[in-house]
């Protein structure tokens, strides 16, 4: 099934409401439907949208793929997000249609195929990792300077750091994040988050695979690096919410010579697992557009946010 998050410059998402006596009746959804004999998965959508809602697609990304087991049926959704079109959203079958905060997406009753799509929608479309700093003061001063940036999620990788000493630069960060409302990943063991009650959770894929089944509750957000097809679906097998995908472009690094994913390689690992994926190495901020063209959720990485490059980019 064709199926459309279409997001409006409010952040708000169009729901629609099913039929009483439908499928799942009586729940909201994203608009789509099945695709017609001979159909492609953009035509699918662009042909759901006019005539479920009136509205002619214009431009939209791919956002994740879902496979969902209900008792009496399987549906795999081609979900994608449409960003630009015309029209007045309608509901041409007499269905409600509503514009709803992306907040509060989660207050509502959806069919449970639809849930992944639901929290994939809170994943910001960057993630800025930290750079190794000198100093507990130098890396407030670098995350203060991501969220100047308007970065959303930030990643605190400081792998020189003793435990103790992590601990105590994640609260000092937590803090600063928390003030901004910005979601900051533990770079670190299952056991330290556990006990500092982090909100997001990255994983080394070292640590990944030392997993069989998801490390901590539903309420912590939980990415991992992964590098192959292998990582990417033990991720999604053991209920990941994301997964940082590299290396995309050449880095310090992965340097030319070292096997690089290209634009290509990452569309063709990430289109076959069913969890948010983004990019990762050798990106700047302008790759957004293109890494959502192949299949990323977003882009993550320190190059692109660190203080350096956003002067040279303004230069």
């Amino acid at each position: 099934m064709a199926v459309g998050v279409i997001l409006n410059t409010n952040d708000e998402v169009l729901i629609a409401l099913r039929h009483p006596d439908s499928h799942q009746g009586g729940l909201w959804e994203f608009p789509g439907g099945k695709l017609e004999p001979g159909e492609d998965i953009t035509t699918a959508l662009a042909r759901e949208l006019r005539e479920e809602l009136n509205l002619s697609l214009q431009k939209a990304f791919p956002l994740v793929k879902i496979t969902h087991e209900y008792p009496d049926k399987s549906v795999l959704l081609d979900v994608w997000t449409v960003t630009e079109w015309t029209g007045e959203a309608v509901g041409q079958e007499g269905q409600e249609v509503q514009w709803v905060p992306l907040g509060e997406l989660h207050n509502l009753e959806f069919p449970a195929a639809n849930q992944p799509i639901v929290k994939a929608l809170q994943l910001p479309s960057e993630i800025a990792i930290t750079a190794a700093a000198a100093n507990q003061n130098e890396l407030l001063i670098d995350i203060e300077s991501l969220i100047a940036q308007g970065v959303k999620a930030i990643q605190l990788r400081q792998k020189h750091l003793s435990v103790v000493d992590y601990k105590n630069w994640y609260l000092g960060a937590a803090a600063l994040c928390q003030t901004w409302e910005v979601l900051l990943f533990a770079n670190t063991e299952v056991g330290l988050a556990d006990e500092l009650q982090v909100p997001a959770l990255h994983l080394s894929s070292a640590a990944l695979l030392q997993h069989e089944c998801r490390p901590v509750g539903e309420e912590v957000v939980i990415s991992a690096a992964c590098h192959n097809l292998s990582e990417l679906q033990h991720a999604q097998a053991i209920g990941l919410d994301l997964a940082l995908l590299s290396p995309v472009l050449p880095t310090a690094k992965y340097p030319v010579e070292h096997p690089l994913l290209g634009w290509e390689g990452f569309q063709s690992l990430a289109q076959q697992v069913n969890i948010p994926v983004y990019a990762l190495g050798g990106l700047q901020r302008g790759d957004l557009t293109q890494a959502k063209l192949h299949g990323a959720h977003g882009i993550a990485g320190i190059g692109a946010f660190c203080i350096d490059q956003v002067k040279s980019d303004l230069s």
